[in-house]
């Protein structure tokens, strides 16, 4: 699966962004879906991640309630919605995606994921 994150840019602080990550059509659906994101200095670290069928979702303590994952699988596409944004939140995020048997399969372990897309910016002013 080749993955392409994009979606991007320069938001203030409490304002919204939707990154999406488009995925190449084959085998898309039997892909468990993750975010990620590495601030300057910082280690990767997981945001979100989604399962194969949609069903299941998790997602770290400080994006809970802030962010909303989601898949398309028709289209094989991925998606994060990002509210209320804070200064913390700027990073490079990635998709990653994850063949898995399992259709409900979450992981939040980036050394799982074995395909990863290029990045895409995300800057918060406070």
């Amino acid at each position: 699966v080749q993955l392409q994150a994009f979606g991007g840019g320069l938001v203030q602080a409490g304002g919204s962004l939707r990154l999406s990550c488009a995925g190449s059509r084959r085998n898309f659906n039997q892909h468990a879906m993750g975010w990620f994101r590495q601030a300057p200095g910082k280690e990767r670290e997981f945001v979100a991640a989604i399962s194969r069928n949609g069903y299941n979702t998790h997602y770290a303590d400080s994006v809970k309630g802030r962010f909303t994952i989601s898949r398309d699988n028709a289209r094989s596409t991925a998606a994060l919605q990002m509210n209320g944004l804070k200064s913390d939140d700027t990073a490079v995020y990635y998709c990653a995606s994850k063949y898995a048997r399992q259709m409900e399969l979450v992981t939040v372990t980036p050394n799982e994921y074995q395909y990863w897309g290029q990045g895409t910016l995300v800057t918060v002013s406070s």
